[in-house]
């Protein structure tokens, strides 16, 4: 556990700074390094990692994306006609629309992909696995694992900003 905590501090620092970028609360964030630390053993047991630092970094961002969709994270609030028409909370709700609306897109954009770039993206992002583990769970060579995942997030870029730009219209 030292060894792992000795490397985990090298890069706290990004783990922090990725964080951030979701949360944008440095309470948050502390509370968030902690937690992703507390997962690292358990996590670095079920993966076989090559790249430490790359394999850390997927594992904050969906760690940050997971607590953002998670049902805790959603907040109500009394109704209130004077705050419902005050700037702050439109623009507030105009992002969490915004945000809502782009896990949607992708999700129907993740639908649209042939099914081996879909299993290898999902497994790869969503699941955390590595290349190794992708191949061992859907029999396709390395190789193909890779191109798919590549393929695969460049197909769903391309429609993300389709449907944006259909959206804008």
């Amino acid at each position: 556990m030292n060894t792992l905590s000795a490397l985990y501090q090298r890069y706290m620092d990004l783990v922090y700074g990725v964080c951030l970028k979701y949360f944008k609360d440095q309470e948050r964030c502390k509370d968030a390094v902690m937690d992703i630390f507390n997962e690292l053993n358990s996590k670095l047991r079920q993966h076989d990692v090559d790249n430490f630092k790359g394999w850390l970094h997927v594992l904050t961002r969906n760690y940050c994306l997971m607590q953002l969709r998670s049902p805790r994270n959603l907040k109500t609030t009394e109704f209130n006609p004077v705050f419902m028409y005050s700037e702050q909370h439109t623009h507030l709700s105009n992002e969490a629309l915004e945000k809502e609306e782009n896990f949607k897109k992708l999700e129907l954009c993740l639908e649209t992909l042939p099914e081996e770039q879909k299993e290898s993206v999902r497994l790869f992002y969503l699941e955390s696995k590595c290349y190794n583990e992708i191949a061992e769970i859907t029999g396709f060579d390395w190789n193909k694992v890779r191109s798919y995942i590549q393929n695969g997030k460049r197909n769903l870029k391309l429609c993300m900003e389709e449907k944006l730009i259909k959206s804008d219209v």
